[in-house]
């Protein structure tokens, strides 16, 4: 596992017992010992089999897994005394060096279990935000990693250095000062606020960019889902992009956006966004918010949903969440259950009460119900499209190829002077386009 850390050189200096370095998962596969601790009658293994796909999606090798059951989580250790030595026999058996949480862990409950279990531990978030590191490839999709990584290590900083706690001493020395902690505060600080500032200046640019798609509006369809259920093997057998695809949690971080030609609908542009997962930390939708409005702005919203998973429904329900919390809960949606291959279900589409189709089961991997996921998204469209009449002036022979291109032509017939009068159908941004190309023609 690899994470991106800060570049503040400041930090690590003179740092003899922990530092920011101490912090990052060194190259290569580290063995870890899983936890995962109940805090209700019901113990959830799949959220255990989630953290083992978790830490393999990071370059971790599980060793061993402990589990336990709580009422609350204890103030010092979290998961109590006796699961913290059974913990620490567990790395000592295995030689494990790394110990992942199932769950997000104070500060100090953090550099408690270390203490204890002698061993770097690193909470669910931090697991999270390391994946994140080694799957952004863009300017803008590291700029939000290392954001919100920031923002989760400031709050390590508490009692973290003690050894830095205390301004030094002796003649000379004494008086008013910055202790080594307050420094390292200061800086990760100046940090957050650069790229606040530089993330501002992206979202900026993504907002003039979707006032010019509007000008020419062209429908978007956003892909969304849990993470792992095949959006991006349905976005490349839609689009044929060839987006990295694989059986790992966040395969797929940065959005992509190719264009999609519909048989009646016409254009549109679909995208493949980032997938969520349960209890995604709140930092990093803060961070991801200017490639979130991609999907807030959508107008169509396909809702990938891994039928072949036990925890769909829990799946749903998360994704649900999200799309709330980032405004999205009122855009139009088809769930798309993928995978249908690995169960008995067979290929199909679903209509709600009003006729329209709200569910439409495939398999991306073996092409199995894809051509009823594209009638789905081009009846979806094709309700909103839109006829007119029009003459195009017989000089205009480019004009009405470029018609016959975009349009459907319903009906044409030629004036007495050679003019053409056709009726045509379109979407709405066919519409804009075409009342461009008259008002030039008047002008000119």
């Amino acid at each position: 596992m690899t994470r991106t850390v800060p570049e503040i050189s400041d930090l690590t200096e003179n740092s003899s017992q922990r530092s920011v370095a101490d912090l990052s998962i060194k190259d290569g596969t580290e063995q870890a010992v899983l936890v995962h601790i109940h805090f209700n009658r019901h113990r959830d293994e799949e959220s255990l089999a989630e953290l083992d796909l978790l830490a393999r999606s990071a370059g971790a090798l599980p060793v061993a897994k402990i589990t336990g059951s709580r009422r609350s989580p204890d103030p010092a250790l979290f998961v109590g005394k006796g699961k913290a030595e059974e913990i620490r026999q567990a790395v000592q058996d295995t030689g494990a060096r790394l110990v992942l949480i199932n769950h997000t862990i104070t500060p100090v409950q953090e550099r408690n279990l270390e203490r204890a279990l002698q061993c770097r531990v690193i909470d669910r978030t931090g697991l999270i935000l390391d994946i994140f590191a080694t799957r952004a490839k863009s300017h803008e999709g590291k700029l939000q990693v290392e954001l919100a990584q920031l923002r989760h290590l400031s709050t390590r900083l508490i009692r973290g250095w003690t050894h830095l706690e205390r301004q030094k001493g002796g003649i000379g020395l004494r008086g008013p000062g910055e202790t080594q902690l307050e420094t390292d505060r200061r800086l990760l600080g100046q940090r957050i606020k650069s790229l606040r500032a530089r993330l501002e200046k992206v979202r900026k640019r993504r907002s003039q960019r979707r006032k010019a798609r509007n000008k020419v509006p062209v429908s978007t369809v956003s892909l969304v889902g849990y993470t792992n259920a095949g959006k991006s093997s349905i976005f490349n057998y839609l689009t044929g992009a060839g987006v990295f695809q694989a059986d790992q949690l966040f395969a797929t971080l940065d959005p992509t956006m190719r264009r999609l030609d519909l048989p009646n609908a016409g254009h549109i542009i679909l995208a493949d966004t980032v997938g969520f997962i349960s209890h995604l930390p709140h930092s990093l939708v803060e961070a991801f918010h200017s490639t979130l409005e991609e999907v807030s702005d959508a107008s169509l919203l396909l809702h990938v949903v891994d039928h072949s998973s036990d925890r769909r429904s829990e799946n749903i329900e998360q994704v649900n969440e999200v799309l709330k919390e980032i405004n999205a809960n009122d855009i139009p949606v088809i769930t798309v259950y993928n995978k249908v291959d690995l169960t008995d279900r067979d290929a199909g589409l679903e209509r709600n009460k009003e006729g329209v189709i709200s569910k439409v089961w495939v398999s991306a991997s073996t092409g199995e119900g894809m051509e009823l996921l594209m009638r789905a998204i081009d009846e979806h469209f094709s309700r909103f499209r839109f006829r007119q009449t029009i003459t195009v002036p017989v000089a205009e022979g480019a004009l009405r190829a470029k018609i016959f291109q975009r349009f459907s032509v319903l009906h044409q017939s030629m004036h007495e002077n050679g003019d053409w009068e056709m009726e045509v159908e379109g979407s709405q941004a066919d519409m804009a386009w075409l009342h461009r190309q008259t008002v030039d023609h008047q002008a000119a």
